[in-house]
């Protein structure tokens, strides 16, 4: 829509290997990654009578053990994008 503007809620990204320890890695550079949903809804205690278990949903659990939530608000400059890239790359083994 014109006029519309993007409300900078949640970037998230899949890693691979330990998800957490690549978030401790970023958190100890001063990079405030996090985690947001980590269990599944069919997990949680709320749906425990739709006699859902694991492994009902291989792929939603799959994102939600490695999904990774990094900073994202409208005044986060193109140094501090290029910081975050480049944390996150050495994290994960890759070239950024």
């Amino acid at each position: 829509m014109s006029g519309a503007r993007h409300v900078y809620h949640i970037y998230c990204v899949s890693v691979p290997g330990n998800r957490d320890a690549i978030k401790d890695t970023l958190n100890q550079q001063g990079i405030g990654a996090g985690i947001h949903y980590p269990i599944p809804i069919h997990l949680q205690p709320a749906m425990h009578d739709r006699g859902w278990r694991h492994g009902a949903f291989p792929q939603t659990e799959t994102a939600a053990s490695s999904i990774l939530s990094l900073p994202l608000f409208a005044e986060l400059t193109e140094e501090q994008i290029q910081t975050v890239v480049s944390a996150l790359a050495e994290a994960i083994g890759v070239t950024a």
